[in-house]
C-alpha cells in the first residue's frame, strides 16, 4: 500500500486479502490491547523451558502525518527518522539506547550490529520492486538499548519496527519492555497511523492489526 486512504481506493483487491490471510471481513472492527497485565501466559513446563534459546516480539508501525516507505518522498523519509530520532532520545531506565545512523555508522558498528544480529540491509527484491529502498541507506537507522533487549529499525519496510527480546523464555518480560516502548512513542509528537477497521496501518496486508508477531528460538537436542 502507498498510503492509509489506499487500502480503502483499493479496497476490492485489498478486502479479499486482508478477509483470506487475517480472516476480517470488511465489517470487521479491530481491537487492540497492548496491556501487559491481561497477556495469559502461564509459565512453561520445564522440560519446554529449556527448550527455548530466545524469545522476541516485534510491531510494526507507521507514522500517521506521512505516506507509507512506497511512497514517500525522500523530504519527508528524512523528517520521519528526526521525529523518531528525538522520541529515542527520551527513553529512560532499562529502555535507553543508542541510534546507529545507516549511512554515518563505523565499520566497527557496523561489525558489532552484524555479530548481534541487529543489522537489516538493502537488497530485498521485492521491497525494491515496491520502491520501499528508494534512496537507499538514507534516513535508515538502527536503534537499541544498553542490554541489547530493545531495538528499534527506521525506515525499514515500515517506518518502525519495534522489538523487543531476550535470552530465555521470558514472554511476560518480553511483551512487557514492548509495551512500556510503544506507549513511550505515544507521548511523543508521534501519531501512529491507525484505523477502527483495520488496525495499525503497515505498508504489507500481512502486517495489519495488531501488525505483532511474537517468536521463540528452539532447541530441539534429539533432532539431529
Amino acid at each position: 500500500a502507498g498510503c492509509h486512504q489506499g487500502y480503502y481506493t483499493f479496497a476490492p483487491l485489498f478486502d479479499q486479502i486482508i478477509q483470506q490471510y487475517h480472516g476480517h471481513s470488511p465489517t470487521d472492527k479491530h481491537i487492540v490491547n497492548m496491556d501487559h497485565t491481561q497477556l495469559q501466559c502461564p509459565d512453561f513446563p520445564a522440560d519446554e523451558d529449556k527448550m527455548i534459546n530466545s524469545t522476541r516480539i516485534r510491531v510494526a508501525r507507521n507514522l500517521a502525518a506521512y505516506p507509507l516507505g512506497t511512497q514517500i518522498s525522500r523530504q519527508d523519509r528524512v523528517a520521519v527518522e528526526e521525529l523518531v530520532v528525538s522520541a529515542l532520545s527520551q527513553f529512560t531506565g532499562d529502555l535507553a539506547g543508542k541510534y546507529y545512523s545507516l549511512p554515518k555508522m563505523t565499520e566497527a558498528e557496523k561489525n558489532s550490529l552484524i555479530a548481534d544480529h541487529f543489522l537489516f540491509k538493502g537488497g530485498d527484491k521485492y521491497l525494491e520492486s515496491c520502491g520501499l529502498e528508494r534512496d537507499w541507506p538514507e534516513a535508515r537507522g538502527i536503534f537499541h538499548n544498553n542490554a541489547k533487549t530493545f531495538l528499534v529499525w527506521v525506515n525499514e519496510e515500515d517506518q518502525l519496527r519495534i522489538i523487543s527480546m531476550q535470552q530465555d523464555s521470558g514472554i511476560v518480560e518480553v511483551f512487557d519492555r514492548l509495551c512500556r516502548a510503544v506507549a513511550h512513542f505515544e507521548t511523543t509528537d508521534i501519531k501512529f497511523a491507525h484505523s477502527e477497521h483495520l488496525g495499525y496501518i503497515t505498508s504489507c496486508p500481512t502486517n495489519l492489526g495488531t501488525a505483532m508477531r511474537a517468536s521463540v528460538h528452539i532447541h530441539l537436542p534429539l533432532l539431529s
